[in-house]
């Protein structure tokens, strides 16, 4: 999927002995986007604007991809010896013992050759690599950030190099002294490697000015030699990543508040030892009324976070919580000491997790898949566990019309400024988040409109997230989906039912909460056995959804005239 950027100019920033200005080029085929406004020197902004789009770097170019031993070399000395090996071999054989030789001291001096002519290649390609890294890392960058001005924020967003990371930040306006008018709407910015570096020079002291520049959008020609435009062919996995994301972040979820200093004595830990074996698991340990206890295994340390509590309703029952991954929290240690409080959005038991890090008016989100090798895209498909009904065109555009006016809504004032029923702007905003445009905000438990990109995405592409699902619509089509009943149990459903799949016959069943979001299931199929709710539903569990998606819509509707 080819993204296109046009900018007006680069990224520049203007340093003095008691100044400094940040200027961001944002992309002119988007619509017009600006904001100019000098931090406050009254609090502490600086240092936490500082901390936080460092902690926003860290992850545009964390790669904790398993890379093995460069075998190259090896390769290339296998495949130079291999037919003299042969020769050797052959040998044996004393009827072309003779022809053998000749044509194996042959075929070793035309090796010899080749492999002088090409070891200044292999040499020269490695050093530019090395150079490409160490002196134009923009080049391994794969997506500009995403920068939303928002009435009340300014949200910028990224991903990691390995997929596996999200990070945004939330800035809010009280952060500055605004000196311009801002046009809101969200863009690309032009960022480069050396930001990190003038972030790090950012001080109390000085008067720094941050701006989105709109010079770009006025200038008459688009032969100016300022413009420059780039092309990046991004794999559909990065884009489905985006959206993954707030589809992640709406799921019901157990909230762990920390003290910042749980997550100094976490990272604290984790730099003091190097696992040699698994598991390489954090583990939450919840029991009601008690505050949370963290081990970190294989080590089996335990930390006890006696300032903690679970948020929300509280726990029915004992909890244990593993996420893997956890070096990835080291993102987060410059900004314990900014931090107020850290809450720990927990999915489940090899589920992404969320950690929102709050210092005031800046806050930031750091969205964690199960573990480091699990991208968001191969193995969280996690819109496929949200509520699905169909909605009208009209529908859909009108809750898009108010939360693009409003910039920012619950689902719930949406509904009351649609007077559309709960259900139907629920499912009209998971649309539009699948779609890339809304994002849920975690922090504040809101949507808000947020384009990810110019143009609208190519849904045909990326209409089916997994097999299963295009396997879970086949099945339907064929009729072998059939609906045994749907049984309450207190503040639950239970979705029973029998599915034929190549000739065998499986029984899934499915639990949803009072939101009608799976929150457990079983199935006797492989799939289930060898992932469980990891890898999202089976193609039998989203089959059986389907079919019970209009008796759970008129049940929900019940439920809101009661």
């Amino acid at each position: 999927m080819e993204f296109r950027y046009k900018y007006y100019g680069s990224t520049t920033v203007d340093g003095t002995a008691d100044q400094q200005a940040f200027s961001f080029v944002p992309d002119t085929l988007r619509p017009p986007v600006s904001f100019e406004g000098l931090l406050r020197r009254d609090s502490h902004a600086h240092l936490v604007f500082r901390e936080a789009l460092s902690a926003l770097h860290s992850v545009v170019v964390s790669d904790l991809r398993y890379r093995g031993r460069d075998k190259s070399a090896y390769q290339r000395w296998l495949a130079d010896n291999e037919q003299s090996m042969l020769v050797r071999f052959m040998q044996q054989a004393q009827e072309i013992k003779g022809q053998v030789a000749s044509l194996g001291a042959e075929l070793g001096q035309l090796r010899s050759v080749k492999a002088a002519a090409l070891a200044p290649f292999w040499e020269a390609r490695g050093r530019y690599f090395n150079w490409l890294y160490q002196a134009n890392r923009d080049a391994w960058f794969v997506l500009d950030p995403v920068i939303t001005v928002h009435p009340e924020r300014l949200l910028f967003e990224a991903f990691s190099q390995d997929e596996s990371s999200y990070c945004a930040v939330s800035v809010r306006h009280d952060v500055f002294d605004r000196t311009a008018p801002m046009a809101l709407g969200t863009t690309n910015i032009d960022y480069s490697a050396g930001l990190y570096e003038e972030f790090q020079k950012i001080r109390d002291y000085k008067a720094t000015r941050f701006k989105v520049d709109p010079a770009g959008f006025t200038v008459a020609t688009g032969d100016d030699p300022a413009f420059h435009e780039e092309k990046i062919d991004l794999p559909d996995s990065w884009v489905r990543g985006f959206l993954q994301v707030s589809s992640a972040m709406t799921l019901p979820a157990t909230v762990v508040e920390l003290h910042p200093m749980d997550l100094h004595n976490l990272c604290s830990l984790l730099r003091q030892r190097k696992e040699r074996a698994g598991p390489r698991s954090l583990r939450f340990e919840l029991q009601p009324g008690q505050p949370a206890r963290l081990v970190l295994e294989p080590w089996n340390v335990e930390l006890a976070a006696r300032r903690s509590a679970v948020a929300g309703a509280p726990l029915d029952g004992p909890r244990s919580v593993r996420v893997w991954g956890r070096r990835r929290l080291l993102t987060l240690e410059r900004l314990i000491p900014l931090a107020t409080r850290v809450r720990v959005h927990l999915l489940g038991t090899g589920l992404p997790s969320f950690w929102v890090v709050e210092m005031g008016d800046v806050t930031v989100t750091l969205g964690l898949s199960g573990w480091t090798a699990n991208d968001w895209s191969a193995a969280g498909r996690f819109d496929l566990l949200q509520a699905r009904h169909d909605v009208s065109d009209a529908t859909r555009l009108a809750v898009a019309q108010v939360l693009q006016r409003d910039w920012m809504a619950t689902s719930a004032e949406l509904a009351a400024r649609t007077a559309l029923p709960q259900a139907d702007v629920d499912a009209a905003l998971t649309l539009w988040v699948q779609a890339g445009r809304a994002v849920f905000d975690l922090p504040m438990g809101r949507y808000a409109w947020r384009e990810l990109a110019r143009e609208p995405l190519p849904l045909a592409a990326l209409r089916f997230a997994s097999p299963e699902e295009e396997a879970a619509l086949a099945l339907i089509h064929a009729k072998g989906a059939k609906l045994s009943g749907i049984e309450p149990r207190g503040e639950r459903l239970v979705i029973t039912g029998r599915v034929k799949d190549g000739g065998r016959e499986y029984e899934p069943q499915l639990v949803l909460n009072a939101d009608q979001q799976q929150q457990d299931g079983h199935c006797g199929c492989n799939f289930y056995g060898q992932n469980r709710l990891r890898r999202g539903p089976c193609a039998h569990m989203l089959a059986l959804r389907q079919l019970a998606q209009p008796q759970l819509t008129q049940h929900q509707q019940v439920g809101e005239a009661a």
